[in-house]
């Protein structure tokens, strides 16, 4: 299908900050895929949208653990639209069993890896050859700030007693695929950042953030829509760049 809008596909994006960004980029005037792995939540969460006049978000089923619904879902974008402008790794766990590395259930830590980190890169080595196709791609790696070492080892900064060694780590190595695939796209336009919510109220931390989706989806929403002069291998809160 031949359009002038910008085709963007947000993973775990059902509900909290995923469900947030895909709004948003539907309100920016995407094509809005709107990526879940359970059919029925995320074709709920599509006519939420859909009831609010956001006519362009549709769903599509993608485990990020599941390289066949991946692989899946690059095949329908292939044949419906020729290419992807935007990539939004939203989708992340944080389970039970994470914690000091002292304490921590080594299986749990690898579920966790399985999602926030292989599962993000999973999805953009599979959708790397439906990017290089736009005009100017933008791949958009929800982090935390969780997963800065800088902060991690600064006694002042909030969040400086937060330590699970899962979650935080994995969000480390998705920083990495950020600098690294950044790296490899230099001298192209596809641009790759990490986008750090700040500490929202989501099902993830059982809705004890401090602030609303609505500020959470902020700085990945920035990221998606950045003009061709915008950074590419940063990360960044709404309050500005964030250091490694």
């Amino acid at each position: 299908m031949a359009t002038a809008k910008r085709i963007a596909l947000v993973t775990g994006a059902n509900k909290g900050i995923g469900l947030e960004i895909a709004r948003n980029l539907a309100r920016a005037g995407c094509i809005v895929l709107l990526g879940a792995r359970n059919v029925e939540r995320g074709k709920h969460a599509v006519r939420q949208l859909q009831q609010t006049g956001l006519s362009d978000v549709h769903f599509i089923e993608i485990d990020v653990t599941n390289q066949h619904t991946i692989t899946a879902a690059a095949q329908h974008i292939e044949s419906h639209y020729g290419h992807l402008d935007i990539l939004l790794n939203n989708a992340g766990v944080n389970l039970r069993g994470d914690g000091l590395p002292g304490a921590a259930d080594v299986n749990t830590v690898q579920k966790i890896f399985d999602t926030n980190f292989f599962g993000a890169l999973r999805v953009a080595q599979t959708m790397l050859p439906l990017l290089r196709k736009s005009p100017a791609g933008r791949i958009v790696n929800v982090s935390s700030g969780l997963g800065s070492l800088t902060f991690n080892t600064d006694p002042s900064w909030s969040g400086y007693n937060t330590k699970f060694i899962g979650y935080n780590a994995s969000k480390t190595a998705l920083n990495m695929l950020t600098v690294q695939l950044a790296y490899e796209l230099r001298g192209t336009k596809i641009k790759v950042n990490s986008a750090n919510p700040g500490y929202t109220k989501t099902d993830l931390n059982n809705n004890q953030g401090i602030q609303p989706v609505e500020v959470g989806a902020m700085e990945a929403t920035r990221l998606a829509l950045l003009d061709d002069d915008g950074p590419t291998g940063q990360s960044s809160s709404k309050d500005g760049p964030d250091p490694w």
